[in-house]
């Protein structure tokens, strides 16, 4: 690491150590500086490395190694490396799971990532998907941009024919606080090409998701 990039880092970490020194102290009767907390500030500072890691994250470098398709229409069967299955049909990767940050409460949302595209002449390998969730999810979000943005992202880079994600999740910040519900959970959707246009498709996505 350049000598620049390391002071960075470490104004960062001392900045964020020193915002959550004052946190606590506005906690009444807590103590900053009594055992139990004295290394919490920078325990937070490290961890919010790793909390919010999607920042760094490129979505067009994930989804850049692509396989081409366009010679396996009609290919029923997988090759040696698990492409070019069935692409006349519908990629299917559900049950993505995935942990964010509240933008508003910061506190943790999470639940699971259903993605279906269709393929026109490219693909990419299944575990991008897990990648491209983890890029999105590891920031300040909230719910309805993240569905959208994998949806988009997945339908520029591949030049999809169509795109179908669908978000189930558990937020904090309602569990926790305010409305106190323990069981709300909540759905969204994002639907991109024949996905958006073809109801037929989007039923046969939603059915094999469903399986």
């Amino acid at each position: 690491m350049k000598t620049d990039e390391k002071k960075i880092d470490d104004e960062l970490f001392e900045k964020r150590e020193s915002a959550v020194k004052t946190l606590l102290s506005t906690i009444p009767t807590e103590n900053p500086e009594r055992e139990g907390l004295l290394e919490t500030p920078a325990r937070v500072a490290k961890m919010y490395n790793e909390l919010f890691s999607g920042y760094s994250m490129n979505p067009h470098e994930i989804l850049s190694k692509q396989f081409d398709a366009s010679n396996w229409k009609g290919v029923d069967s997988c090759d040696e490396d698990g492409y070019g299955c069935n692409m006349n049909g519908i990629v299917i990767v559900k049950d993505i799971s995935f942990y964010s940050q509240c933008e508003h409460h910061m506190v943790p949302f999470f639940g699971k990532v259903h993605i279906a595209y269709m393929p026109k002449d490219k693909v990419v390998g299944l575990s991008k998907m897990a990648r491209l969730v983890e890029c999105f999810a590891r920031r300040l979000q909230i719910q309805e941009r993240f569905t959208n943005q994998i949806a988009d992202s997945l339908y520029k880079e591949l030049d999809a024919k169509g795109v179908m994600v669908i978000v189930k999740a558990t937020h904090m910040c309602m569990v926790m606080r305010g409305v106190k519900n323990q069981t709300a959970e909540t759905v969204t959707n994002a639907f991109r090409g024949d996905f958006a246009t073809d109801r037929d498709a989007r039923k046969e996505a939603q059915y094999l998701m469903s399986l």
